[in-house]
């Protein structure tokens, strides 16, 4: 069985032929996705360069999906009639000093976003490991950095712009327009195709960045808060051996860490720059070792001027809420002999509550459980129902963009807005020009 035969029947949605649009379009270079797990459905790719080009292209296509920088793992982006790319959608438009907001368009990278903040005085309050994506794509799948106290990329968006699957331009914000820009926030692309954002800003700022190596996880049962809360941001790594967390990245504003202790909890400081995975060159990973940086250059776990990787990978990623942190991991070593001889390394980080419906992180503090697999496709589409079997007593929610083999019924059932978002698709885009086989089935389906 080939990969992409195997994605097909391993929920990992592609949907049948369907009569292709051909206008406007032309031939795309490259048609998988950036880990090149997953070869698109469809070699239609229209590319526009303004709104009203934009317009055109939804108004004369029967389907059609948003594709942003190709980081997600599944099928959420896959057509098998027309894509949109938002690459050339990629300028800073205005900063707003009295507001402390920037409106920037929607294909922009936050590597590319965030220099520019710095030299104005600005930062963002968040960021991902990579800083390679786009805005929008990351905010539409409610893709997050790590903090406790630090919300999901999409909670810093206090505007945006879309097309609808109408054509219509519209513009929601938050001040303005209440529970329908928090159902359109995480749109999943189903309720247009995003044309610009405006991003809360605060203070430029300095971070340092420290790592521990070999956290004993039992450290973890009664010190879980405390380990997670030790600086702005932290990130537990590990590859589910001799219980052991390999690595603690902790990432803090410059001021706030006066001294940095020669252990945590039990782990010891590293003495040189480490990657997440021990083994790798750390070249392409920020600075540690408690270096003073810009915010942007420390809060990623990678620089923006390499390739983090090969990106011969898989991901899956689920999100439980804090209170069942230490319980949840525990559930997961459990599986450590069947996990470990496939995966690269796993992330634990936590991301604070929020109010976006399709969030989900809406309204809970959670935990999530990062993997990075090793491309072994169907040995890796085995383990994951075994991984959400062991958490299912606390009800993960799985990452938008990454693999996962949730039955929709369930999925469903843990989205409290789901009607709420299924209205405001049908309000935006009433002909279901937006809705492809992923999320038919996953918002939809009964299976």
């Amino acid at each position: 069985m080939n990969k992409r035969t195997f994605l097909k029947t391993s929920s990992v949605f592609l949907t049948g032929t369907m009569l292709i649009n051909l206008i406007s379009c032309k031939k795309a270079e490259a048609r998988t996705n950036w880990a090149g797990n997953l070869t698109y459905s469809t070699d239609n790719v229209h590319t526009p360069e303004t709104v009203a080009e934009l317009q055109d292209a939804i108004k004369n296509c029967q389907k059609v999906r948003a594709l942003g920088t190709k980081h997600c793992f599944n099928t959420i982006a896959d057509s098998t009639e027309n894509q949109i790319s938002t690459g050339a959608f990629n300028k800073i438009t205005s900063l707003d000093k009295e507001k402390n907001t920037v409106t920037v368009e929607a294909g922009i990278k936050y590597g590319e976003l965030c220099n520019y903040l710095d030299d104005n005085g600005y930062a963002l309050p968040n960021l991902a490991s990579l800083p390679h994506i786009s805005v929008a794509g990351a905010c539409a799948t409610s893709t997050h950095g790590s903090g406790i106290k630090n919300g999901s990329l999409a909670t810093a968006v206090s505007a945006m712009e879309l097309v609808n699957g109408k054509g219509e331009v519209v513009n929601l914000s938050r001040e303005k327009d209440g529970d329908e820009f928090l159902t359109a926030m995480v749109g999943l692309g189903a309720i247009g195709i995003v044309t610009k954002m405006t991003l809360d800003l605060q203070p430029t700022f300095k971070m340092k960045q420290v790592v521990y190596q070999n956290l004993p996880m039992a450290a973890l049962e009664k010190n879980f808060e405390a380990i997670m809360s030790g600086g702005y941001s932290v990130s537990l790594f590990t590859d589910w051996t001799n219980k052991n967390v390999s690595e603690v990245w902790i990432k803090s504003k410059a001021e706030e860490m006066k001294e940095i202790a020669p252990e945590y909890f039990g782990a010891t400081l590293a003495t040189k720059n480490l990657h997440p995975i021990e083994a790798l060159d750390p070249i392409n990973c920020t600075d540690q070792m408690g270096v003073e940086g810009p915010w942007y250059e420390r809060m990623p776990h990678f620089k923006m001027g390499f390739t983090p990787s090969s990106g011969k990978e898989l991901q899956s990623e689920y999100f439980i809420a804090f209170e069942h942190a230490y319980e949840g991991f525990m559930a997961i070593e459990k599986l450590h002999e069947k996990v470990s001889p496939h995966l690269m390394i796993s992330e634990i980080r936590a991301i604070a509550a929020d109010d976006l419906f399709m969030s989900p992180f809406y309204k809970k503090t959670c935990v999530a459980f990062h993997f990075t697999w090793k491309q072994e496709i169907p040995e890796v589409m085995q383990l994951l129902p075994l991984i959400e079997e062991a958490l299912a007593p606390f009800h993960p929610r799985p990452h938008w963009g990454k693999l996962f083999t949730l039955k929709p019924s369930v999925l469903q059932s843990r989205i409290e807005k789901l009607p709420e978002f299924k209205a405001l698709m049908a309000k935006h885009d009433p002909e279901g020009k937006f809705r492809n086989e992923f999320i038919e089935m996953n918002l939809f389906g009964e299976v």
